[in-house]
């Protein structure tokens, strides 16, 4: 397990190698809430490839925006990331208000 500290973090996906496929999980790391809204760009990226699916755990304020189709965890003070059998699992500390 990797941790990081970050503010917010919005997942997202791109293709694999072979589109048809698994895809990569696309994960941007940012130091504030809402960077969506903001055009921020993270300070850090991470690119998991051949990912089946992502499991959001023990996190409470998690938002998914159809118009990207990107979810957005805010209020974060650490994230957690384990990836193992084409399966990443993030969890982590969050602020809530």
């Amino acid at each position: 397990m990797v941790t990081y500290k970050a503010k917010s973090v919005v997942v997202s996906r791109k293709p694999g190698k072979d589109r048809e496929g698994l895809w990569t999980a696309f994960i941007g790391l940012f130091d504030e809430n809402n960077p969506h809204l903001k055009a921020k760009v993270p300070f850090k990226v991470l690119e998991i490839p051949n990912v089946e699916k992502i499991r959001i755990r023990d996190l409470f304020n998690v938002s998914y925006y159809l118009m990207g189709n990107d979810i957005v965890i805010n209020n974060l003070k650490e994230l957690n990331l384990e990836t193992e059998n084409g399966i990443t699992t993030l969890t982590g500390k969050q602020i809530l208000k």
